[in-house]
């Protein structure tokens, strides 16, 4: 989704960490796990681990969850395969959303995302339906509280950020997909702290969403796709008003 909707999902996420702390950790751990397996467990040689580990300790991750999952990923621990699956669908008023997933169970991941896009009145579409109105790019959402967008502005200008969008509650920084680890770490560095920091499918058009209904539908949606067990993260090409969910 835009990073303007983006930021309207993520500040409720944010009210209901606590409760979801086991899923976040098992999502992060599976990312670990698969960054571990693709490039080494060494972080200091493995940029995406490292950017990870990042990420998990900022979310609270015991230190014995970030060594398990690095070990799963270079076959010193057993455990199950896990695979990264792409979902394609529709919902509410025909917008786009894109389902990302790691999981060990590739027949329950598909049946949990289809079940949900159909309760919730939408529909799963063909690979490719979608993915063509979307580029892949690394995306920080980061409050106005955290930074001066001057101080931002430098980190990210030096480190090959392709924007920096200043919003009312919030910035949102874009780069390109080989850039994303060094922004991070830059970030890190300088003691800015994103509430989302991802490799997000970012819309080349967007479906302005002026019903409040209709915009409450969606985000429904989103928010239960986001809580099923093996979703990474979702993005969608509405754009809405966030004055319309305030309430």
């Amino acid at each position: 989704m835009s990073g303007h909707s983006k930021w309207a999902t993520t500040k409720r996420h944010k009210a209901m960490v606590d409760a979801k702390r086991g899923k976040i950790f098992s999502v992060i751990g599976k990312e670990i796990t698969l960054s571990a397996r693709d490039g080494g467990g060494d972080p200091e040689f493995n940029p995406r681990l490292r950017t990870l580990i990042i990420k998990a300790k900022a979310a609270n991750m015991p230190a014995d969850n970030i060594d398990r999952a690095i070990k799963k990923g270079t076959g010193e621990l057993g455990g199950a395969s896990i695979e990264e699956l792409l979902y394609e669908g529709y919902g509410p008023g025909g917008v786009g959303i894109i389902v990302e997933v790691t999981t060990d169970n590739k027949n329950r991941s598909a049946s949990d995302v289809r079940s949900t896009l159909t309760k919730h009145g939408g529909k799963l579409a063909g690979s490719g339906a979608l993915t063509y109105n979307f580029k892949r790019k690394g995306q920080f959402l980061i409050g106005r509280e955290k930074c001066d967008e001057d101080s931002l502005m430098e980190v990210a200008l030096e480190n090959d950020a392709e924007d920096v969008i200043v919003e009312k509650e919030h910035f949102e920084v874009l780069c390109g997909i080989g850039d994303f680890d060094k922004l991070s770490q830059a970030l890190s560095e300088s003691s800015i702290e994103p509430d989302s920091a991802e490799l997000a499918y970012v819309p080349n058009s967007l479906v302005k969403v002026e019903d409040e209904s209709l915009a409450r539908q969606i985000m429904r949606l989103i928010e239960t796709l986001d809580d099923l067990e093996d979703v990474k993260s979702v993005h969608s090409n509405y754009d809405v008003d966030e004055s319309l969910l305030e309430s």
